[in-house]
């Protein structure tokens, strides 16, 4: 009895000892902390991982670009407004590898190394994570809305569909008068600007949300990029909240129908 137990305890023994190295393996999920290096500066930004991620399928990858209350360098901010909110409230909407990069203080999307940077924490996650290049989708809210307008624009053919949220193309006037330098960043003022925008995105599928009432970002914005992208022949969504104004991104993120339609796109049936 006593050679018996002896035994039966060494093979306990030794499939704890075994499993160890099993466990060591297994991914860490939810909001985790990374860093990238972009021309000798470094940059710490957040990715979102499923409870249920697996590096044995793809994974559709969401970019989302903060607004500018949330710039700095604690990689944190901005996970605190949008979707990094929403995926708070109700992470079964989010089947998806979420990457989340931080903006420096006085500087926009649009400008560089911040655009280069966005894409490249983009592209790490999207490595790291088994990303699924045909199913990666970009979405911004207020300068991160004029970011993604900007990203889509520069890699037309990188995203399978967008969604802007109180964004826009100009920069509104008070915007440039504190910062007169984004005017060689964006196009200038006038009608020709969102046609000229919207014919270098293409034919991308695009759902754009504004408040009606917004006081920081004209809801014309909106209205002018949505009449430009239908006019390129894009599939266009547009909703247009009463009496919001600049804080539309809570009940746009939490729109039951947006994240099915985002998902069903890919690069592969997007229209030519």
């Amino acid at each position: 009895m006593l050679i018996a137990s002896g035994r039966t305890l060494a093979l306990l023994l030794l499939s704890l000892i075994i499993g160890i190295p099993a466990l060591g393996r297994q991914r860490d999920t939810g909001f985790l902390d990374r860093t990238i290096t972009l021309e000798g500066t470094t940059y710490k930004y957040q990715v979102f991982i499923p409870e249920d991620w697996t590096p044995h399928e793809k994974w559709p990858v969401i970019l989302f670009l903060h607004g500018s209350g949330e710039r700095g360098e604690d990689g944190l901010d901005q996970t605190d407004v949008g979707i990094g909110t929403a995926i708070r409230s109700d992470r079964g909407h989010f089947h998806a590898i979420v990457v989340m990069p931080q903006c420096r203080k006085n500087t926009w999307w649009i400008q560089p190394p911040m655009d280069d940077m966005a894409m490249a924490t983009l592209q790490a996650a999207t490595k790291e994570f088994h990303g699924d290049p045909q199913r990666t989708y970009l979405t911004g809210i207020s300068m991160g809305g004029y970011g993604s307008w900007h990203l889509a624009a520069k890699y037309p053919d990188k995203f399978a569909a967008l969604v802007v949220v109180c964004g826009g193309v100009h920069p509104p006037d008070a915007t440039l008068k504190t910062h007169p330098e984004l005017a060689k960043f964006s196009p200038p003022d006038g009608p020709k600007a969102y046609p000229d925008v919207a014919a270098k995105i293409g034919k991308l599928p695009v759902w754009i949300f504004h408040g009606a009432d917004d006081n920081i970002v004209p809801v014309a914005e909106s209205q002018r990029m949505a009449d430009a992208m239908k006019a390129v022949g894009a599939e266009v969504h547009y909703t247009e909240y009463p009496g919001i104004k600049h804080v539309s991104w809570d009940k746009a993120y939490d729109e039951p129908k947006l994240y099915p339609w985002l998902y069903s796109k890919t690069l592969a049936n997007k229209p030519k």
